[in-house]
């Protein structure tokens, strides 16, 4: 069975260290699980689309709600490109503009 690998960007795995414990834990908890069965398996309330190519694992716990913007690279592996704390409805342009201008480097 051909098992995904989750990557973290180097800035994503700071981003990541900042969150609350709770949070942390649920990241780790949807990587388990993407990782498992893949990311095609998951989907809502974990994982959802977003705009070209660009996923967000979506975390929520008591210190509130954090998302991990990532993309599907070659040979089963997601990167995870952002992870930042969630305070609107919608996700930040400011975001997604961290999340496109990683992956551009990563390419």
């Amino acid at each position: 069975m051909n098992q995904w690998h989750v990557w973290l960007h180097p800035l994503a795995a700071s981003e990541l260290d900042a969150l609350p414990p709770d949070l942390r834990a649920r990241f780790w908890h949807i990587v388990e699980l993407v990782e498992a069965f893949g990311p095609m398996e998951i989907g809502m309330p974990h994982i959802r689309p977003l705009e070209s190519k660009l996923w967000e694992m979506r975390m929520q716990g008591r210190d509130g709600n954090a998302r991990a913007i990532y993309f599907a690279d070659t040979g089963r592996r997601l990167m995870v490109l952002h992870v930042f704390t969630k305070k609107t409805r919608k996700t930040p342009r400011a975001a997604l503009e961290t999340a496109r201008r990683r992956k551009e480097e990563l390419e």
